[in-house]
């Protein structure tokens, strides 16, 4: 089972991974100011990540392919990895798709 863990990023906002049964990081948040923020970035992964339209796919300038989960208002909640095929960035995808909306909320702050 997936587990979105809070943490504290270094210039005191908070941030979110989304972590896959097997620990790996499969999407990462923005910068929040609050942890209130966060919280509600999380709920927002969670309700938008069984909708195909809202993964934004993409390449990066050195040619790895990763994705952006974008909410209903367009806005970026979370990023991925940078992949090494297309074939691992949708597979990326799909595990997001499977462990955000039962994932437990870990808060590490």
């Amino acid at each position: 089972m997936g587990k979105f863990e809070i943490t504290t990023r270094k210039n005191g906002e908070f941030q979110f991974n989304l972590k896959a049964g097997n620990g790996q990081v499969i999407l990462t948040s923005e910068g929040y100011s609050s942890k209130s923020g966060c919280t509600n970035g999380i709920e927002s992964v969670k309700k938008n990540s069984q909708d195909d339209s809202k993964y934004d796919k993409k390449t990066s300038t050195n040619g790895k392919p990763y994705f952006n989960l974008k909410a209903t208002n367009g806005q970026i909640i979370g990023n991925s990895e940078m992949y090494e095929s297309v074939a691992s960035r949708d597979n990326g995808i799909e595990s997001v798709k499977k462990n955000a909306p039962d994932a437990e909320i870990s808060d590490l702050t």
